[in-house]
């Protein structure tokens, strides 16, 4: 049984945090600090696209164009700090063997937050939306290629962070006036461009919701699906029942992201007993990443944070043996 991190963690010590994931679970990943300027999860990902160009609005960010547009300074900075990040990366993990993960925004969360030219969302517009999705697409293939030149021996993972698309398919996303929501997108729509990023690399695809569509992200062809346990409902559980069988690698969020800090065996227990209640093979679960809840930039300091991603190897050394039991 393994233990990773989902990407963001508080601070603003690139270094510290490197070095930290390298020794602090089973798959590191490139840390994202948002408590740096263009740090978050948004604006890295802006800083990974090809062919479009975007700055950076009092509402978030903006697309100014594509083809020969030129990349605005918030772009450019965006980009900056990135390299600055895997120059780190190169710097800490030389001579890394195993798994490495990266993480990227997903198309369907990005076009609901970025804005077109001219107003209102991206999401607003199925050509936009595809433009903007292939751009990133490309933009991901060349972030993946740099990682994979930087840490020759990491088998590099892609997660594509998607907490928007519940949203985008239930058509509960506002239009820019508020008045009303975008129309919502059907399955097979969501898997399409879901599709464009799972052959870049194996691909987890992380949404923390009651229900995520965890179907839509199989049929995409992701190799992995990163839920929060806690939040769960009981179709959700049957379609995260289904996936393990199937061989869906599943990214189990049990520590939460703030708050006290639970015990290992507290924090296991409701993977283990609703496991047994699905009546779902034991040695299943071994096959199980472990992970915190969500992000953990709220935790309250670094150490909290560090301590949190800790915590899930005494946590993995408690549902593994309740799987031999």
């Amino acid at each position: 049984m393994t233990t990773t991190g989902l990407g963001s963690v508080p601070g603003d010590d690139i270094r510290e945090w490197t070095r930290a994931v390298l020794e602090l679970v089973d798959i590191p990943f490139l840390p994202e600090l948002p408590a740096r300027p263009y740090g978050d999860m948004l604006s890295r990902t802006v800083a990974v696209l090809t062919e479009l160009a975007a700055d950076l609005q009092p509402v978030g960010w903006r697309l100014t164009g594509g083809g020969d547009a030129r990349a605005s300074l918030d772009q450019r900075r965006a980009r900056a700090l990135l390299l600055e990040d895997l120059d780190v990366l190169e710097e800490y993990a030389d001579g890394y063997q195993g798994r490495l993960k990266i993480q990227v925004t997903g198309p369907w969360t990005l076009a609901a937050a970025v804005e077109r030219p001219r107003g209102d969302k991206v999401l607003a517009d199925h050509g936009a939306r595809r433009d903007l999705a292939q751009a990133l697409a490309d933009g991901v293939q060349q972030h993946v290629a740099e990682v994979r030149k930087r840490v020759p021996g990491a088998e590099v993972l892609l997660q594509v962070d998607e907490p928007g698309l519940p949203a985008v398919l239930a058509g509960a996303v506002p239009t820019a006036s508020g008045w009303s929501k975008h129309r919502s997108v059907d399955g097979p729509g969501a898997v399409e461009l879901l599709s464009l990023f799972t052959g870049t690399a194996p691909t987890i695809v992380h949404c923390c919701a009651a229900r995520p569509p965890i179907e839509v992200f199989t049929k995409s062809g992701a190799a992995g699906v990163a839920v929060d346990i806690s939040l769960l409902n009981t179709a959700a559980w049957d379609q995260l029942a289904a996936a393990s069988e199937a061989g869906t690698t599943i990214y189990a969020g049990l520590v939460p992201t703030t708050g006290p800090l639970p015990k290992a065996e507290q924090a296991a227990d409701p993977l283990i007993r609703r496991w047994r209640d699905l009546g779902l093979d034991p040695a299943l679960l071994t096959s199980l990443v472990l992970t915190p809840a969500c992000g953990l930039a709220a935790a309250t300091t670094p150490a909290d944070a560090r301590s949190r991603l800790k915590l899930l190897r005494d946590i993995a050394d408690v549902v593994t043996e309740a799987a031999d039991s």
